[in-house]
């Protein structure tokens, strides 16, 4: 036989449960988030393949290596934040996160002959302090003492202490599409011992460029003029939104432009890199 007051104080529960969770201000688990809305559009994205080259199509080609210096205004996009947040990344935590991760693999050199060990890379971002400090402890029956103890271990200060980038790029020209294109292959890192500032950048690892891109569009670069319209990582390269020097083209010596210039005559001989390409691209087009 039914039991309709059961069923009765059921509809009224059901009802109260579903007022409660729909009046304003009363939050349920899952609720909280950092921002008004849900973002979708950059967690969704997929970077752009490249198209397929053939050899016979590239008439010219030119190797260049650049530096990005994360001092420039235009490139503290990529170096901010330097400490963990939960609404942006900096593009070392990036590539820290999926190297840790074993999703991105570090080399020691850019030709990617030597992969790194997950160990070796924790042992070099992990600071270990050496030099103990005195504090105050004490006994059972309450005698002060004074003790020597090790600070804890900063797996943050690398973040701070991120110098500069180091880029291996080809540039080329398709004649089966009639353009002159770029594409990077090896990224490096360079950071500056903590403490020992003066001693000059060390380099921590390389990593493949195109095995980054997939996690690079996945993640959002800050944009100062709109919160709501912030590009990714993927963006910035793609675009190449960013400041950069040449260090060195590909010479019969194999050497670097620090190696026959200084001071101003180097930025000369960078800026002739480039002007170098320009105007190959322009008198190709020049009739």
């Amino acid at each position: 036989m039914i039991n309709f007051k059961n069923i009765l104080f059921l509809a009224i529960g059901l009802f109260a449960a579903v007022n409660i969770k729909a009046q304003p201000g009363v939050f349920q688990p899952g609720d909280y988030r950092d921002g008004v809305y849900d973002k979708e559009n950059s967690n969704n994205r997929r970077f752009i393949p490249y198209t397929h080259l053939r050899e016979g199509d590239v008439t010219w080609e030119k190797r260049v290596w650049r530096k990005l210096d994360m001092r420039e205004k235009q490139n503290q996009q990529l170096y901010y934040p330097i400490t963990l947040n939960a609404s942006r990344i900096s593009l070392l935590q990036v590539l820290l996160k999926y190297i840790l991760a074993g999703q991105i693999t570090a080399f020691k050199d850019e030709e990617f002959l030597e992969p790194l060990e997950m160990s070796f890379i924790r042992q070099k971002i992990v600071d270990q302090p050496t030099d103990s400090i005195p504090t105050q402890s004490y006994l059972a029956d309450g005698t002060e003492v004074s003790v020597n103890v090790l600070p804890p271990a900063d797996s943050t200060w690398l973040f701070e202490n991120f110098a500069s980038l180091d880029l291996k790029e080809d540039w080329f020209f398709d004649k089966q599409k009639s353009v002159l294109e770029v594409r990077i292959l090896a990224m490096g890192i360079n950071y500056l011992k903590k403490g020992k500032e003066l001693a000059g950048e060390l380099n921590l690892c390389y990593v493949y460029f195109p095995a980054c891109r997939p996690f690079f569009a996945k993640n959002e670069v800050y944009n100062a003029k709109n919160d709501a319209e912030r590009r990714t990582f993927e963006d910035i390269f793609w675009k190449r939104q960013f400041s950069s020097f040449a260090t060195k083209e590909t010479n019969v010596y194999d050497r670097d432009i620090s190696r026959y210039s200084k001071g101003i005559d180097a930025l000369l001989e960078s800026d002739r890199i480039k002007n170098d390409i320009f105007r190959w691209e322009h008198d190709l087009w020049h009739f």
